[in-house]
């Protein structure tokens, strides 16, 4: 205050113009203001100039370009630097000289836009390292702030190791190279792995040159896939492939490594070239099968688990890597073709016999049907010749039906041993797969595993009474079944077949019989042999209008038509036997009781 009362009033000023609120000078307004803007610098609206930074806030960072005042920007627009401070120079737009509040406004985010694209790309022409913001995270990589323009860093170039969390990195300053641009859409690709590649790729040469097949290394799991193990040595990655693992069967890798585990391996393979390294972890402890039990011979037994199926047979692991395999025909005696399948599945327990074992090829092959007794040793005490079984129909042919009597017991039935009545043309005709039928062992071949069955044996031969039935001359009542163009099929009584030709099909009326009626026969041939009846309806009223007689029984005599012109006769109803029937049953204890 003492100061104050010392400062003299200036002699030349009008007080009483001040007070009636007007002064006056020696200069204009306009000199004046001249004078004024003569002391700041030159600044035009929309252009970059550099200014000084005079305090950072919170909010707000303070910068001084020489103006009559000074320039507040959003702290946010510096935040891709964080080691910003006070007298640092930055770049700035002049975006208003003066607002509505007098306020100079100013962007440095626009500013190094406006540069932007001319570093990137003079950062592109010349490999520069630059550094930049990472602001977040987005599909398959990240948002990465250069020179105020928003650059893609794609996920595999953020670093050479696979990376799980991108999150760690939000917020980062990082280093990057600029390594793609797409001036058309503006676009920038930018990778941090690029700077450290180069170094590693100096290390990957040198590690490679100092292998040595058969070393042994430490390493860390990289990655694991479904085919194997990446592991990083140091520099430089090797595979395990899933077979080099373990010495036994490895399903997945998880269930021996996990990630970031540290193990030792040992290089089974490399290429300098394409910088390739194949690496083994089984290697690395004794194969199981030189430690097998030197006293395991053939024919000894063993327990094991199954651990891979396929259709020809299963393979069985008795120990850690020593497998053997059961083929398809060593799980059953059955000589039926089937599938492994159907016998065993994969984690199935099992017991087997050794049947093959080379120690030198590592090889075995086991047996599970020998731990039954094989149902062919004593095959002619259980089936003996003449015995009757019960089977069940497995397969048909042509000629014949396949029965399984038991597990591993197989005989056929042929197509001539079904019926003693019935022409049967296929199988099908007389039973069903899956269907039970009772047999009779005809013959025995034990060497090659085969039984000769039959069917019609389970009965006499109906055609020794047919014999003194159906006699030449004889006439018969009969029921035209099929018509075919050589001639007709005649059912008879007692479920006897007959055939007649066109010619004797002839009616008194000079018609042709039809399918279904009910005519006379006259037996013009009878073969016993060949289990063939040869008939006429013709012969009934044509004897009669000669005044004939029925010729008397007699042996019978070759028949004149050729066995080619008689089709063989097809019936659809099942056997007729003489147990079945009764009629037949009746005539031949009519004929006993009559001798």
């Amino acid at each position: 205050m003492e100061n104050l009362k010392n400062i003299a009033p200036l002699a030349d000023f009008d007080w009483n113009a001040f007070e009636n609120g007007a002064t006056e000078s020696t200069q204009s307004h306009d000199e004046q203001e001249k004078a004024y803007d003569a002391t700041l610098g030159r600044v035009n609206e929309n252009e970059i100039v550099d200014g000084t930074v005079i305090s950072i806030g919170k909010r707000e960072v303070v910068v001084n370009i020489g103006y009559k005042s000074d320039g507040i920007i959003p702290v946010n627009e510096f935040r891709y630097n964080p080691d910003l401070k006070v007298g640092d120079t930055v770049e700035v737009y002049v975006e208003n000289q003066e607002d509505k509040r007098g306020q100079l406004v100013l962007s440095h985010k626009k500013a190094r836009a406006s540069k932007s694209w001319e570093r990137v790309n003079a950062a592109l022409e010349n490999k520069e390292v630059i550094k930049g913001y990472i602001k977040c995270r987005t599909k398959g990589g990240m948002i990465v702030d250069i020179f105020g323009i928003e650059a893609f860093l794609p996920g595999s170039q953020i670093d050479v190791k696979p990376i799980r969390d991108y999150d760690v990195f939000v917020g980062k300053t990082m280093e990057f190279q600029v390594v793609k641009i797409n001036q058309e859409y503006k676009n920038v690709v930018v990778s941090h792995k690029a700077l450290i590649e180069a170094e590693l790729e100096a290390q990957k040469q040198e590690i490679i040159s100092k292998l040595q097949k058969g070393q042994v290394l430490e390493g860390t799991v990289k990655n694991i896939t479904s085919y194997g193990v990446f592991i990083d040595l140091g520099g430089v990655d090797g595979l395990i492939h899933i077979t080099d693992l373990s010495w036994g069967r490895v399903n997945d890798p998880h269930e021996i490594v996990e990630l970031d585990q540290k193990l030792n391996v040992v290089i089974l393979d490399f290429d300098e070239e394409k910088k390739r390294i194949a690496l083994g972890l089984k290697q690395l402890t004794p194969h199981p099968w030189d430690a097998l039990d030197p006293n395991l011979k053939v024919g000894d037994k063993v327990k094991g688990k199954v651990v891979v199926m396929a259709d020809y047979g299963a393979f069985v692991e008795i120990a850690p890597g020593v497998e053997g395999l059961i083929h398809v025909s060593e799980m059953s005696w059955s000589q039926h073709l089937r599938s492994a399948q159907d016998f065993l599945k994969v984690g199935d327990e099992v017991e087997a016999v050794i049947l093959t074992l080379d120690r030198q090829e590592r090889k075995m092959s086991l047996g599970i049907k020998q731990l039954k007794d094989d149902p062919w040793k004593d095959i002619e005490v259980k089936y003996p010749v003449g015995s009757r079984h019960h089977a069940k129909v497995r397969n048909f042919t042509n000629f014949g039906v396949f029965v399984e009597l038991e597990e591993g017991v197989d005989g056929l039935i042929h197509i001539s041993d079904l019926s003693w009545t019935k022409k049967i043309k296929h199988p099908s005709e007389f039973t069903q797969i899956g269907a039970d039928i009772e047999v009779v062992v005809l013959e025995i071949d034990k060497d090659n595993r085969r039984l000769s069955l039959g069917h019609k044996q389970l009965e006499e031969n109906p055609w020794d009474v047919f014999e003194n039935t159906f006699t030449e001359g004889s006439v018969h009542e009969g029921t035209i079944v099929e018509l075919m163009d050589k001639g007709a099929v005649v059912q008879l009584e007692y479920g006897v077949e007959g055939f007649a030709t066109p010619k004797h099909l002839v009616k008194e009326d000079g018609s042709h019989a039809k399918e279904g009626e009910k005519l006379p026969f006259k037996v013009i041939e009878f073969n016993k042999d060949s289990k063939r009846i040869i008939l006429s309806h013709s012969r009934t009223f044509e004897d009669a209008q000669r005044g004939e007689t029925p010729a008397a029984p007699r042996k019978p005599r070759a028949s004149k038509a050729k066995s080619s012109d008689i089709p063989a006769i097809q019936n659809q109803a099942a056997t007729t036997s003489l147990g079945e029937n009764d009629a037949l049953a009746a005539l031949k204890a009519k004929m006993e009781k009559g001798e």
